[in-house]
């Protein structure tokens, strides 16, 4: 790129910190370094137009675990880092409200309710029977029973009578909570360069050489926070994994109020603004879902479709107005990686798809590493 002498000087040049991912945990990592460094330079490089991983392209959860996920995490993990993960989604959450105020990012408090199908008897009645040992696992967070069950009043059909209900579950507006990080940001002068890919970074010991498709530049330490897009950076045990996800148009007297969980967790939908929003999918096709490139598969949206005309509007007429997908990051273990990985390089990836709940944490735990 041809550059000046100018441009060099104000953006590329001095930088203390340089952050690879502008999303929710890049924004906060950027806005603690901020607070820890108040005449530090610090640049953060996205490679989209809007962050291009799952941070404006979410579905608002803000969740810490249905009953089954905690249930199928205590097959895998102790009941000790269990309780570990959902405390820090628990308190990740806290921070963003904290952070950025409840009406900037529209917080409702209108609960999780987890719908099992017909098919899934067996799973319903192990939620059933396990639901008071979750509940008193989970009450030094909480100091309340988090999980309880309820008829089913929104009148959904192919599901059993009765759903889980997480009362402490709640929603966000994704738009909203970014725009708010990036103004905060900006009001910070922490200075953000858009459509810039990195190619390869290099630890120069006291330095780090930051490659780009337009230029190249030396940054005292580089943060990597592209999640989903870690490995391209170097990062194992992060496998990029896409959620498909359609909105519908607004629908007049929509009775339906909450987060809700379906099969697992591999669908879920809410209510905003008028309308029903629902993603998911992932479960039927692991491998092509195993991808950074944004786009939708018929397979997942006649899947998705077929839930809306099957189970959750039956008899309600409706128009998809809009489809997208994101790219979480996942691995083989639920805890995320927060890790320096060498003199000058840092990263914040593997959020698992709680990106809402333990992003700003993670920002803030990874610039506290520097």
């Amino acid at each position: 790129m041809n550059l000046s002498y100018w441009e060099y000087k104000t953006w590329l040049s001095n930088i203390d910190f340089t952050i690879i991912g502008s999303g929710i945990v890049g924004l906060s990592c950027a806005l603690r370094l901020r607070t820890r460094f108040p005449k530090a330079k610090i640049l953060i490089l996205e490679r989209g137009m809007l962050p291009n991983g799952a941070s404006t392209k979410n579905a608002g959860f803000a969740c810490f675990g249905s009953l089954s996920e905690i249930i199928d995490d205590l097959s895998s993990h102790s009941e000790e880092e269990v309780l570990q993960l959902i405390q820090k989604r628990y308190q990740g959450l806290q921070l963003l409200r904290k952070n950025l105020g409840d009406k900037a990012i529209d917080y409702q408090p209108n609960k999780g309710f987890e719908l099992f199908t017909n098919k899934d008897q067996a799973l319903y009645e192990e939620c059933l029977s396990k639901r008071e040992q979750i509940n008193a696992l989970l009450r030094p967070i909480f100091g309340k029973d988090v999980f309880s069950f309820q008829k089913n009043s929104f009148h959904f059909k192919k599901i059993h009578p009765q759903y889980s209900v997480n009362q402490f579950e709640g929603q966000i507006d994704t738009g909203k909570m970014m725009y708010s990080l990036l103004r905060k940001a900006q009001a910070a002068k922490i200075r953000i360069l858009h459509h810039c890919f990195v190619t390869g970074i290099e630890d120069l010991n006291t330095s780090v050489e930051i490659n780009t498709d337009h230029f190249t530049f030396l940054s005292r330490s580089a943060v990597i926070a592209t999640n989903g897009f870690a490995a391209q950076l170097g990062i194992s045990h992060v496998k990029p994994a896409r959620a498909q996800v359609l909105i519908t148009k607004p629908i007049p007297d929509l009775h339906i109020k909450g987060t809700f969980h379906l099969d697992k967790g591999y669908y879920y939908f809410r209510n905003i603004d008028h309308r029903i929003l629902l993603g998911g999918g992932r479960n039927l096709d692991f491998k092509t879902e195993e991808t950074t490139k944004l786009g939708q598969t018929p397979l997942v949206q006649q899947k998705l479709e077929a839930l809306l005309n099957e189970t959750i509007l039956p008899n309600i007429d409706f128009e998809i107005e809009h489809r997208w997908s994101g790219i979480m990051g996942v691995g083989p273990q639920k805890k995320s990686i927060v890790k320096q990985l060498s003199n000058t390089i840092y990263c914040g990836v593997r959020l698992g798809g709680m990106g809402v709940a333990i992003g700003s944490s993670i920002g803030t735990e990874l610039a506290d590493l520097l």
